[in-house]
């Protein structure tokens, strides 16, 4: 285990930390080892280990981290949530990302309804899942589309506004409901297995990316329709697929944010998503770590254990300071950018980049230094491997990011 650095952590995070670790280690990384050897319909049947985990973590109350303490909510702080971020991706990024996004239309719905005072989006939506313990309600953001990926987070450049940028899945209004047509592409996380999802759309093309709006839609409403999951090199206990919506009709009060307050609202919807993929992928960077630490420890070459080699060492602590690294930024990022109203994405960014890198780096360096074995698919660090190259491209590419993050910089930094 890592030598925590903030001193003042409480007894209760602490314990948080444990417990989050446990599930980890003895629940999620032996589950994703046994579910990404699978075919990926096989992984979300009837009978799948995945129900198990869905199940044991509800049960648990890790899909309310975030909820207040008075609907049964763990009532999180940003920095509780990173603790949790960071140990359920060390045991599986795969599973992380799944139980984390499964509270994003709920939570979202959550938040729209406290701030109105919409009690029937309460009732009809947040408290079923607030009171689920078995894994019955499961949630999925759905933004990314077959002619549209990181394009869509672009919020803040010139191409943002741009009409003939506007998004392919659109909403208009009737009367009191939204008719929703259009297509969301393979990549969305749980993208089959969900019952609901968050939806962002566009409402008035004229605006580019910028005319969108932001949606909770139940999945078993007439109209939806699911792909196939996504099979994909890493991240195989994630399932990823199509959902299509064909004259989907929903009440005017699941419109969570409309055309006026949409690029707000993806603002803080990507600073806080980039800052989760900052703290899982810290996880991931240091389970590759301390697969290679411990390996170099037992491995004899030269008549000595690898570990002892200054070539080994120097790669060894090269690895370290970049986890060491990746802790110390997602964890200010987060912190900041949950209690801080407009968020500084640029920071947030930074944090997805600086992590999501630092977790393929070390990934691969403990790859090397395992040599051949590397390469088995039964070792742990071969899985990572892939695992950690999928963070480079999802929830925006890198290099699509860091041209929004450069913006915001531009526009906001003062010498």
């Amino acid at each position: 285990m890592y030598l925590e650095l903030n001193t003042e952590l409480t007894s209760q995070q602490v314990a948080l930390k444990e417990q989050t670790h446990r599930l980890a280690a003895e629940v999620l990384r032996p589950v994703s080892v046994q579910l990404e050897k699978l075919d990926p319909q096989d992984v979300i049947a009837p009978g799948s280990v995945l129900w198990d985990v869905f199940k044991q973590a509800y049960q648990q109350g890790f899909h309310l981290l975030q909820f207040p303490e008075e609907m049964g909510g763990a009532g999180a702080g940003p920095l509780e949530t990173h603790i949790v971020y960071e140990e359920t991706a060390w045991g599986s990024a795969d599973l992380a990302i799944a139980l984390g996004v499964s509270a994003f239309p709920f939570l979202s719905a959550l938040q729209f309804a406290a701030m109105t005072g919409n009690q029937a989006l309460m009732e009809e939506i947040v408290l079923p899942f607030a009171q689920d313990r078995e894994g019955k309600y499961i949630g999925c953001w759905a933004i990314t589309e077959p002619q549209h990926g990181s394009d869509t987070l672009m919020v803040g450049t010139e191409s943002f506004d741009k009409p003939e940028a506007a998004g392919d899945c659109r909403a208009r209004l009737d009367g009191d409901e939204w008719v929703i047509n259009g297509q969301k592409s393979a990549w969305v996380s749980n993208g089959t297995i969900a019952t609901h999802a968050l939806l962002f759309l566009t409402i008035d093309p004229s605006m580019g990316m910028a005319g969108g709006g932001v949606a909770v839609v139940p999945l078993n409403v007439p109209g939806v329709t699911k792909g196939k999951p996504l099979d994909k090199l890493g991240q195989r206990a994630l399932n990823q697929g199509e959902i299509f919506f064909d004259d989907v009709r929903i009440p005017r009060h699941y419109m969570l944010t409309e055309a006026e307050g949409y690029s707000g609202v993806l603002n803080m919807t990507l600073a806080t998503a980039n800052a989760a993929m900052g703290a899982l992928f810290t996880g991931v960077a240091r389970a590759a770590f301390e697969e290679a630490l411990a390996y170099t420890k037992t491995r004899v070459q030269g008549g000595k254990l690898i570990c002892e080699h200054q070539l080994v060492q120097a790669k060894l602590f090269d690895m370290f300071t970049k986890v060491e690294r990746a802790r110390a930024l997602s964890r200010v990022a987060m912190i900041y950018n949950a209690t801080t109203i407009p968020p500084a994405l640029e920071y947030s960014i930074a944090s997805k980049i600086t992590c999501t890198e630092a977790a393929f780096d070390v990934a691969s360096d403990a790859v090397q230094l395992f040599g051949g074995l590397g390469l088995c698919k039964d070792l742990l660090v071969e899985k990572l491997f892939r695992d950690a190259r999928a963070s480079l491209i999802e929830d925006g590419c890198n290099e699509v990011l860091a041209l929004t993050g450069a913006r915001q910089v531009i526009d906001a930094y003062t010498a």
